[in-house]
């Protein structure tokens, strides 16, 4: 049996925000929404991966509960950097040309932004 990623989930202060964001900075649509005190949606990131989001997170970071980073996979890594930061991204690093030094040198075009929710977010481009 082969397991894979289903999703990941981020806690929002604001879902409807977050919600556009990702539908504006990266293309994601929304696959489904539910909750009333809790409100909560799921969005197709592509590839068969979702991100799962919950409203209702206190403003500032929360300690343990949010990820270290999420790679967003493109093919042209300034446009799409381009739209995270029209979306209302704030930047953390420009995109750049990297080599990661694995046994077989693994080029990439990358850049890292900052969500609405302060969640870090690389937008990545295999070369």
């Amino acid at each position: 049996m082969k397991n894979g990623l289903h999703h990941v989930a981020l806690s929002a202060v604001n879902l409807d925000e977050t919600v556009a964001f990702y539908e504006k900075a990266f293309g994601f649509t929304l696959l489904r929404r539910w909750g009333d005190e809790k409100p909560a949606a799921m969005m197709d990131m592509g590839g068969d991966a979702i991100l799962e989001i919950f409203g209702g997170a206190e403003g500032g970071e929360e300690k343990g509960s949010r990820w270290l980073h999420i790679a967003v996979k493109t093919d042209d890594t300034d446009a799409c950097y381009a739209a995270a930061l029209a979306a209302g991204a704030t930047e953390e690093t420009q995109p750049k040309d990297a080599v990661i030094p694995s046994a077989e040198p693994f080029p990439v075009r990358l850049a890292f932004v900052r969500g609405l929710n302060g969640e870090l977010i690389e937008i990545f481009c295999e070369k």
